[in-house]
């Protein structure tokens, strides 16, 4: 029997739904139980694939090709449970599917209405696509509750808690305490009010988490639980914690897992969270340090490399070294920055990114670590400006360019269709959407052996997810390779370029993937391990 629990937020938001809902699910996980955690996402477009990095954060891209948010990655980080299309909703996607029936007739003619043809459609969607062996559903609700836009969402949540009965729906509310210094105390007041509104729309919630920067005085718990009619060991306090690996830890020792477990009368076994106490010691316990320079395009908001931050987080763990990451705005070395900006840091990383800004940047790290010998790590984008540079200043190009920035002379990355059949009209999907032009989810990538690529993998084959629009050009390849550049890696028709590497370089590798999106703190990415390994190498040579 799958049971389902759900969580909003309230007061404010960016308290942490996600982070909450992820720990949560690694919690019953470590209890033995088989969960699977989804997202609704009130705004209006069908995903946020076309939503600018600083609007919403990094696009998680799961194995089957979905644009996704970014909580989807802080699930898969935390449980191990791939994501997959039907795990992230949107307003905008409920819509267009019940608009699309409505045009196809499905309706047989009925006046189209938020209850009960939206509210339906989102019942159907939460409950739906499970494999039927789930234990749990944790389903997270965007955005606050107050929201206009959100409406539609807690009414389906809220019907279906009278469809499946108490005994298998669970609401949780996360909510902010904030300290007021003035009055030198914690403040009740917004649980208070933001719990009044779930009840405005019938929704009673079994479960506060409290967000706060200090412990709630258990007069103040006591206070809480009185006015939200909650149980007093369901006022989850939720401290401010120094990584965020330490949440499944601290919500066991307030009980939160015990709690759901009282709720739905179930006698499980206490988790086993030595795994988390083994990645909460590396990271509290480092042997030493290494110094990583991103040079990306959205350094204004780090939330646009999230998995990325996590992914040099966990080859970090893997080697037990802290990692400190020098945020670096590619294009300040386009407006007068010197790259010795670089001098120093034990390894270069260049992210992906869309459009010309911040290119030349790139362009000009990849050199330097090149010719600096500095450990690079090139991905998507990154990969695409490091074959540019090498087929510049190592192949004699100089011409050599991508033609995502326009017509070029030499042409070593863009579109497959301009590169094998001489078209240079913009590839877009059939409805003429660039939203769907792109190469997305998970592809098989043939690994050639006796490369560094293959010692890192240890293996002939591997899939790893996509993202990107532009190919590296493999009518350039011959050159290339005879000046140093190995691809060590292709699509299995050996069309595609998938990796590339430097053999005689401590460390330099280009991959067209985004291997970010694959790795865990209990199960680093390999491509990152041996990434932070070769900057520990470096630190020891500066």
């Amino acid at each position: 029997m799958t049971r389902f629990i759900f969580i909003t937020g309230g007061v404010v938001s960016s308290l942490g739904k996600g982070l909450a809902s992820a720990a949560l699910g690694a919690l019953l996980q470590a209890r033995g139980f088989k969960v699977r955690l989804r997202k609704l996402d009130p705004y209006i477009n069908v995903d946020p694939g076309t939503m600018s990095p600083y609007q919403h954060g990094e696009v998680y891209v799961t194995d089957d090709g979905a644009e996704t948010d970014l909580d989807l990655g802080h699930y898969e980080r935390f449980t191990g449970v791939p994501a997959r299309s039907s795990d992230n909703a949107t307003t905008g996607r409920i819509y267009s599917d019940v608009i699309a029936r409505e045009r196809h007739g499905d309706y047989l003619g009925a006046t189209i209405q938020v209850i009960p043809h939206i509210t339906d459609a989102i019942k159907a969607f939460v409950q739906g696509g499970l494999n039927g062996d789930e234990d749990f559903v944790l389903c997270e609700i965007g955005g606050t509750v107050g929201d206009i836009e959100g409406l539609p969402f807690l009414e389906a949540i809220r019907q279906i808690g009278n469809d499946l009965g108490r005994d298998r729906v669970m609401f949780m509310h996360l909510t902010l305490v904030p300290y007021v210094s003035a009055a030198g105390e914690l403040k009740t007041k917004p649980t208070q009010h933001s719990v009044k509104e779930l009840l405005n729309v019938g929704i009673q919630p079994d479960v506060l988490i409290c967000r706060c920067d200090r412990p709630i005085p258990a007069g103040e718990r006591r206070k809480i639980a009185l006015f939200c009619n909650v149980r007093e060991q369901a006022v989850i306090p939720a401290l401010d914690v120094s990584s965020i690996y330490a949440v499944p830890i601290t919500y066991h020792r307030e009980g939160l897992d015990e709690e759901v477990c009282r709720y739905f009368r179930i006698d499980a076994p206490p988790p086993d969270l030595g795994t988390w106490e083994d990645i909460v010691d590396r990271l509290t316990r480092p042997e030493g340090e290494v110094t990583i320079a991103v040079v990306g395009k959205y350094t204004g908001l780090l939330d646009a490399y999230k998995s990325l931050t996590e992914a040099l987080v966990h080859g970090g763990i893997a080697n037990r070294v802290k990692v400190n990451i020098d945020w670096i705005d590619a294009a300040v070395f386009e407006n007068g920055g010197t790259i010795d900006r670089l001098d120093g840091v034990h390894g270069i990383l260049v992210p992906g990114g869309f459009g010309e800004r911040g290119a030349k940047g790139k362009v000009q790290a990849a050199r330097f670590a090149r010719e600096r010998r500095v450990p690079y790590f090139g991905i998507c984008f990154g990969m695409q400006m490091a074959v540019v540079e090498a087929a510049r200043n190592l192949a004699g190009i100089p011409d050599a360019d991508s033609t995502e920035f326009g017509a070029c002379a030499a042409p070593v990355i863009g579109l497959m269709t301009e590169w094998m059949r001489g078209n240079t009209v913009e590839y877009r999907n059939a409805e003429g959407d660039l939203g769907g032009s792109m190469r997305l989810g998970s592809y098989d990538c043939v690994v050639r052996k006796g490369t560094r690529v293959h010692d890192i993998y240890g293996a002939d084959r591997i899939k790893e997810r996509h993202r990107h629009r532009y190919e590296v050009n493999n009518n350039y390849l011959g050159v290339l390779e005879s000046k140093g550049l190995r691809f060590a890696g292709m699509s299995p028709d050996g069309l595609l370029p998938e990796i590339v590497e430097i053999p005689d370089h401590p460390w330099f590798i280009g991959v067209q993937f985004h291997p970010e999106l694959k790795s865990k703190p209990f199960d680093p990415h390999p491509l990152f391990t041996s990434f932070i390994h070769a900057a520990i190498t470096q630190s020891r040579l500066v």
